[in-house]
């Protein structure tokens, strides 16, 4: 709850878990995730979900003005999105303070 909190102070509310929950589960996104990474900014123009490596740059947008709302945080979706819907649906974000 505090780095969800201090997500939401330091970005004027356009990052954070419950910024991207709520997102996720809008009706426009209905907790489908090709859509919740277009939304968020996380899909180039190819299509392709960015990406950040160390070697060759980083794909990611750590601009507040620039970045889409729901941008950050990152969590890896390489290796499937069960964490991530864990994430974006607990039970916690659910909570007024981050209404």
């Amino acid at each position: 709850a505090t780095i969800e909190r201090l997500w939401l102070a330091y970005s004027n509310k356009k990052f954070g878990y419950s910024v991207q929950s709520k997102i996720f589960k809008s009706k426009k996104v209905n907790g489908d995730f090709e859509a919740f990474f277009d939304r968020i900014g996380w899909k180039n123009k190819r299509g392709s979900l960015l990406r950040w490596l160390p070697d060759k740059g980083n794909e990611f947008i750590y601009d507040l003005a620039a970045a889409p709302e729901g941008h950050l945080p990152l969590t890896s979706a390489l290796r499937g999105t069960q964490l991530l819907k864990g994430l974006l649906t607990h039970p916690a974000l659910e909570r007024e303070e981050f209404s």
